[in-house]
Order: structure tokens, then C-alpha cells, then sequence
């Protein structure tokens, strides 16, 4: 059995292509993404926006319409589409990561940063500022305690985010899992470092998707 923790709509959509490849899954949302009052800056002393996650176009509000003239570098093919459905314009879409997109900003860029309450720290490449708001942020829920019963099944739970495996441990923690009997599928090592000990394996997906991490999980439940 897999289940899945991360937040709506990510949560339906990750349901849906694990549906689609013949796994059974579940879900049950660790997160509930809320707005955070922002402000914008001025936007003419920015040149381009860097974003990190579609969720600052779902929850950043009214503040964006300012800065739709600004060209977005990406983090991924989901980003960059919800930037786009948005109104903006999309110059780069990275992979692996927003400090892998920050290789393809020119130098003497400006940018914004707009982001979650938690988000990776990055380093600035010569020549290319950073400014960050925080647009949005995940507040912690709590699983079910049905979920207990799930572990005697072989659960395999995939976590896409730090946040997440913070999470996942406490609530662990909480309701007494067996650890031993749950191994985790994560998307990155800094997810991996995050989740905690004493799980049956913890699983790094070859690269930092969705389908690469259900893949994983297909392989590694068989």
C-alpha cells in the first residue's frame, strides 16, 4: 500500500498518476497550504522572478498583478505551467532544483524570490541579486488514526518535501507506527536527512518528480 501526505491539489494529482500506473494508493494530506499577507516590492527594481513551487500562484493574490510584465525561471514543468495560466511569461524550467535554474539567470538580474514559509536556501551566483517574499505557507495536520491499520499492510509512504518528512515523523511518533514496517520513498537526500530513523529503508528517488518517485515506490513494493 502507498500513501500519500502531501497537499491539495498535488495530493489528487499524485493519486491520479498512481491510478493510472496500476498502484494502489491513498492519501492524506500532512499540509494544508494557507496565503500569507506579503508586500511587493518595487517593481521596478526587479528584473525577473525566480519560483519554486505553482503554490505562489495559487495563494500570492492580488500583489502578482504587479509583476505579470516580469519573465519567471522555474523550478519545474509544473511551475512553469501554473506561471503561465497565471499570465507570465516563462523565460527558463529547470530540473533538480531552484539552485540548478539560478545556472541559467544572466548575470546582473534582479530577482524576486517568492516562496513558501519554509524553502531551501540558495546561493546567489555572482552578478544575480535576490530579494524574498513569502507568498503562502503549509500548516501541519494530523493523520487519521485508521492509518494504524495500514502498516500491517507493508506501507510505503512518499514524501516530496522536508517539511513533510518532519511531519510524517512526528506523527509517527504520535500514533505509534512501527516504524519497521513502513519504508519511505523521498523525493531528495534533504528529504531523506529530514525523516527521521529506524524506518524498514528509505528510498531517494534518481530524480525530483512525481512519476520518478512512484516509479521507485512500484519498484520497491513489488
Amino acid at each position: 500500500m502507498i500513501l500519500v501526505v502531501r497537499p491539495e491539489p498535488g495530493l489528487g494529482a499524485t493519486l491520479g498518476a498512481a491510478e493510472d500506473m496500476g498502484l494502489n494508493a491513498v492519501g492524506y494530506p500532512l499540509f494544508e497550504i494557507r496565503p500569507v499577507p506579503w508586500h511587493c516590492p518595487d517593481p521596478a527594481q526587479l528584473d525577473a522572478l525566480l519560483i519554486g513551487s505553482a503554490n505562489v500562484f495559487r495563494h500570492a493574490g492580488e500583489a502578482l498583478a504587479k509583476l505579470t510584465d516580469k519573465p519567471v525561471y522555474a523550478v519545474g514543468t509544473t511551475t512553469a505551467s501554473a506561471a503561465r495560466e497565471a499570465g507570465f511569461e516563462v523565460a527558463d524550467s529547470g530540473a533538480g532544483g531552484l539552485q540548478n535554474v539560478l545556472n541559467n539567470v544572466p548575470a546582473d538580474t534582479r530577482l524576486l524570490r517568492l516562496a513558501g514559509a519554509e524553502h531551501v536556501p540558495l546561493e546567489a551566483p555572482d552578478g544575480i541579486t535576490i530579494q524574498t517574499a513569502i507568498t503562502y505557507e503549509a500548516v501541519p495536520l494530523e493523520l487519521p488514526e485508521p492509518l494504524r491499520a495500514l502498516q500491517e499492510l507493508g506501507l510505503t509512504v512518499l514524501l516530496h518535501s522536508a517539511a513533510a518528512a518532519r511531519q510524517f515523523d512526528a506523527e509517527a511518533r504520535r500514533l505509534a507506527l512501527h516504524r519497521d514496517r513502513i519504508q519511505l520513498v523521498v523525493i531528495g537526500p534533504r528529504v531523506a536527512q529530514a525523516a527521521g530513523q529506524g524506518w524498514a529503508n528509505i528510498h531517494v528517488s534518481p530524480t525530483p518528480n512525481d512519476l520518478a518517485m512512484l516509479e521507485l515506490a512500484r519498484s520497491v513494493c513489488i
